[in-house]
């Protein structure tokens, strides 16, 4: 394994411990998330090598129905590439995905005209839209407590949150990063669907970067949708370094 897999893999294990629980089911580690908010996931448990089988993925899937949560296992291909077996013998499908890595500084993207791209603070008036434009990027009912939540995620430092802003003070994209250490993750960049196509999400993610930069992350790195996806984020300066698999019933 790479020191910089193995540093994502750190992260990974350290970022939801924050917001969840974690419960060991031998090679597997599952988070619950306590509160509301978005359901966290199964992974392999830090520093376990050696194989998994479906009878072990059964357990945590067993458990993650008991809880009432999503059944979703998330992995590096490159650093488990025994999972993807186990995972698929007990019925899950695997998603694949480009894990990228920033190198440099990071490019500069310009904002739309009519619209401002900036981080946002716990107390700004446009935490409530730019909390709620994930939710309706991906089509989810954000919780009621959203808002109020990640506004305490902002104050512990816990997230960095960014959105390009309309002329009416309404956030149409947003997007975070959450540093642990000098590693952050830029996550959960979303645009309203009616102002898609006009550059807002690169836009956003360049500023999640830069913000990182500057508050000394030395590794910042994304999760692409697909290899279409994958190429914007070339444009900032993303390389791709391995593949995030996602497993989900079909």
């Amino acid at each position: 394994m790479t020191s910089m897999l193995q540093r994502l893999e750190d992260y990974y294990d350290a970022v939801p411990r924050s917001a969840a629980r974690a419960e060991t089911f031998g090679p597997l580690t599952l988070f619950v998330r306590e509160g509301d908010g978005w359901p966290y996931y199964a992974r392999p448990a830090l520093g376990r090598t050696g194989t998994v089988s479906a009878a072990e993925v059964e357990r945590v899937r067993a458990r993650q129905r008991e809880l009432g949560v999503p059944e979703a296992f998330e992995w590096v291909a490159e650093t488990t590439p025994g999972l993807r077996a186990a995972v698929e013998e007990s019925g899950l499908v695997v998603h694949e995905h480009p894990l990228m890595v920033l190198d440099g500084e990071g490019e500069r993207v310009p904002a739309p005209d009519g619209v401002t791209v900036r981080m946002v603070g716990a107390d700004d008036p446009v935490l409530p839209s730019a909390a709620a434009v994930p939710y309706a990027a991906f089509g989810v009912d954000p919780s009621p407590a959203a808002a109020a939540q990640l506004a305490a995620r902002i104050d512990a430092g816990l997230t960095r949150l960014a959105a390009a802003v309309d002329a009416t003070g309404t956030a149409l994209c947003a997007g975070q990063h959450q540093p642990v250490g000098a590693v952050s993750e830029v996550v959960g960049v979303g645009t309203l669907p009616g102002s898609r196509r006009r550059g807002l999400g690169l836009a956003v993610t360049a500023a999640l970067v830069a913000d990182a930069r500057a508050r000394g992350g030395e590794t910042v790195f994304l999760t692409a949708t697909d290899a279409d996806v994958a190429r914007l984020y070339a444009r900032l300066g993303f390389r791709t370094i391995g593949t995030a698999l996602i497993a989900e019933p079909a």
